[in-house]
């Protein structure tokens, strides 16, 4: 396909990022930023020496662009993802993948009617640590997984003002957690607070128990003054630590569980203190290495990526888990998410 030319629309916090790592990938051009800020699109085109507009819809009439990231608030990515996909574009949409699933579902149909790649930006999923626990895990190194508890923790971030804490944060641990543990959620419950956020909630501890058996923990908020990004996943065999900020994977071993044949034990015999061992990583950006799986998705080339399908079913559990907050009770989501995820 020789060079793509890429766009970015949107250039905030994110969408800064977004322009920067197009800039810096072999074989692709940006041609151009859009952002109804004027004065910030012309900041971000003068730096990459690319055109600026306000309004997307002429950018994309003009540039043409192969690939593009919408990087706007939740409430209009729906819009602005259907007018991409009908400019020809292959899109990655920053997450939440829609306002609502309604809109989710339209976005994921209309990519697939028109045989575009609608990828969401659960950037997590591209952590070297992320990718690293996965392959172990996936390799039995862990033996059978008790559980993964996620801490997502942090000061209010003044780019947000269209959601609460859970829409905003726990997709991004509610995707990992499906893709560690390659399996769906079978109930789950929640308790949020809102202590200064003035419209929504800012403080959230949920509970989701797998199909596997698997129970996720979720510890998530804007009320620490220190950020803090962090996957534990617990087994048999011991415990993986992953800091998603430094891209550093730990294991904690279980002494007690060397020479053991797992498979012959009905129940755990105990647990005892061994090595702790800093894992070798090759540290990647992890925005850098999804947009590369983008652009060779758009090149027709295998990619992985975080699909419409899994963004719907992270956006989904988000609001059950916001439901069941609500509701003050235990959701069961097997016998629900049929029904959401078909629109029903």
């Amino acid at each position: 396909m020789g060079e793509l030319r890429a766009a970015v629309i949107g250039v905030g916090v994110m969408g800064r990022n977004h322009a920067r790592v197009y800039s810096e990938i072999p074989d692709v051009e940006l041609m151009a930023v859009a952002d109804l800020d004027i004065a910030r699109a012309e900041s971000i085109a003068r730096q990459y020496r690319v055109s600026a507009y306000t309004d997307y819809r002429v950018m994309l009439q003009e540039v043409q662009p192969t690939v593009v990231s919408v990087c706007v608030p939740t409430q209009a990515h729906c819009q602005v993802v259907l007018d991409a996909l009908a400019a020809g574009c292959h899109v990655l949409v920053e997450k939440p993948i829609a306002a609502t699933p309604e809109e989710g579902r339209i976005m994921i149909k209309q990519a697939a009617r028109l045989g575009r790649v609608l990828a969401v930006g659960h950037i997590e999923r591209f952590n070297p640590a992320v990718i690293e626990l996965k392959r172990r895990l996936v390799d039995g190194e862990m033996g059978r997984v008790f559980q993964i508890q996620a801490r997502r923790l942090g000061p209010f971030p003044a780019r947000v003002r269209d959601v609460g804490v859970v829409v905003d944060l726990a997709p991004h641990d509610l995707d990992i957690m499906r893709y560690l543990t390659g399996s769906e959620v079978k109930r789950l419950y929640a308790e949020t607070e809102q202590e200064i956020h003035t419209a929504h909630e800012d403080a959230f501890s949920g509970l989701v128990r797998f199909e596997d058996g698997v129970l996720g923990v979720l510890n998530i908020n804007w009320l620490t003054p220190t950020k803090i990004r962090e996957i534990t996943v617990t087994g048999q065999r011991g415990m993986f630590v992953a800091d998603l900020l430094t891209q550093d994977l730990y294991f904690y071993e279980n002494d007690a569980s060397q020479g053991l044949d797992w498979n012959s034990m009905s129940v755990l015999r105990g647990v005892s203190e061994g090595q702790m061992i800093r894992l070798k990583l090759e540290r990647r950006e992890p925005l850098r290495v999804e947009l590369e799986a983008l652009v060779a998705a758009a090149r027709g080339e295998p990619a992985r990526l975080v699909t419409g399908q899994d963004g719907l079913i992270a956006l989904e559990l988000a609001l059950g888990l916001v439901q069941a907050s609500r509701e003050g009770r235990v959701i069961e989501w097997s016998q629900m998410a049929t029904q959401y995820l078909s629109g029903g």
